[in-house]
């Protein structure tokens, strides 16, 4: 399979192997103009396999949210053909407006306005819990 190189944009690397999609679909990639490509699967000497997404744009990606889904993904942003910068992710403190809690119970389930914002528990094993009613975030 050849997929080719990419000249300004962003390729986000050592994606946990089955994660690429979710982490597409949570970053709404699939609104952006431009060439997107995922590679599941792909060999890897770290993991065994890992996914990949690369992106044909300069653009700005929440990485917040990506450290939620996959703290071991790596950003790198190409220049020209060229590798000028390799990001690791941080877990955030805390997500704002993007994971929605599933405690049916919990006052963002019945009050639209409220922004849903889950804080940062543990950051060892990357839990967060909703603000409001201490429930637990998936991924």
């Amino acid at each position: 399979m050849n997929i080719d190189s990419i000249i300004n944009g962003i390729v986000i690397d050592h994606i946990t192997a089955g994660k690429a999609m979710q982490i597409y679909n949570m970053l709404k990639l699939d609104k952006l103009d431009c060439q997107v490509a995922i590679i599941k699967n792909a060999t890897s000497n770290k993991k065994g396999t890992k996914d990949i997404i690369k992106i044909a744009s300069d653009i700005d990606i929440d990485l917040g949210v990506l450290a939620f889904i996959c703290p071991s993904a790596t950003i790198n942003i190409i220049r020209d053909g060229k590798v000028i910068e390799k990001r690791d992710l941080k877990l955030p403190e805390r997500i704002e407006g993007v994971l929605r809690c599933k405690n049916p119970r919990c006052i963002t389930t019945t009050e639209q306005e409220i922004r849903h914002i889950f804080i940062l528990t543990n950051p060892e094993t990357a839990e967060y819990r909703c603000m409001y009613c201490d429930t637990k975030a998936s991924n």
